[in-house]
């Protein structure tokens, strides 16, 4: 009697378990973007990230430098200790930013863009960050559409061919003219290429398509690894970047389709700082989106 007593007990307890919903108690994985401190050394990126409670890092430049590759603290005589650097902070570095751009038809850009991308994968596999970002980026009006889409589909394939057995993805960021998401659908099912996905800016898509950020995710979700999030005022005479939740711009939306689609990436921040200097300082706006973020990630 006791025994059946127990089972029931337990039976009872672990079927409420079951009815429980994980996912509410789930804390989301914040990074942010150093284009946000492009002032702040290595060792201050890290500090504040570690005071702040993010979980990773995202790598564009440091100090101002966009070219990662030959910083000096990835060289072969630093990368040990900015290795452990990173981990005693309990920190990942989570994506590298490159420059690199897919659209051109010219054969010395591409090669020039290809071998860019080539490095960054490199250094991506030395810091065990997992994916590198590269943009799609323009549809010049002097290159046939269809042919500018090809171009950056076959960049990718060979990106990818290249990335195999590095641990590292290439993804392609919803950025400048492609930002449509029946044209990047269209790139990724042509790509078919398990190292290639996504960073999805949904402000980027947004801010000009209008495309709602929740019928955007059902599209893409399958190809997103990773995001940029980010919020403005969006008026007829531009765009003015604003701190989290200060701004006209869909985050709740894009959030929530994220958190109840299966997304289980990092929310990274990219504050530019580096292209808008007036725009506040990392100092305000790098606790301000820590601190905010689960308000709009319901």
């Amino acid at each position: 009697m006791n025994t059946r007593r127990e089972f029931l007990k337990q039976s009872s307890g672990l079927f409420a378990l079951s009815a429980f919903d994980f996912s509410k108690t789930k804390k989301p994985l914040l990074s942010f973007s150093t284009l946000g401190c492009p002032a702040w050394n290595f060792t201050q990126v890290l500090q504040h990230a570690q005071a702040n409670h993010y979980a990773g890092i995202e790598i564009r430049g440091v100090k101002g430098d966009l070219d990662l590759p030959n910083n000096p603290i990835f060289s072969a005589t630093n990368m040990g200790a900015t290795r452990r650097q990173v981990a005693d902070a309990g920190l990942k570095i989570v994506n590298l930013g490159s420059s690199a751009n897919m659209h051109f038809l010219d054969s010395t850009k591409r090669q020039n863009n290809l071998d860019e991308a080539k490095k960054y994968i490199e250094l991506a596999s030395q810091l065990d960050c997992p994916f590198i970002r590269v943009f799609p980026n323009d549809l010049p009006k002097d290159q046939p559409e269809n042919e500018t889409v090809v171009a950056i589909i076959r960049a990718l394939q060979e990106l990818g061919d290249f990335a195999k057995n590095t641990g590292v993805k290439v993804l392609l960021e919803s950025h400048g003219k492609v930002i449509k998401s029946d044209m990047l659908l269209h790139i990724m099912e042509e790509t078919n290429h398990k190292n290639i996905g996504l960073v999805w800016d949904f402000f980027n898509m947004w801010s000009v398509t209008q495309e709602p950020p929740a019928q955007v995710y059902q599209v893409l979700k399958k190809y997103i690894l990773h995001t940029h999030i980010k919020d403005a005022i969006l008026s007829g005479s531009g765009e003015k970047y604003t701190l989290l939740g200060q701004g006209n711009a869909p985050v709740q939306e894009a959030l929530h389709a994220l958190k109840t689609g299966g997304y289980s990436g990092y929310y990274s921040f990219e504050w530019e700082k580096h292209w808008h200097p007036e725009i506040e300082d990392p100092e305000i706006a790098i606790p301000h989106y820590a601190k905010n973020f689960s308000k709009f990630w319901v």
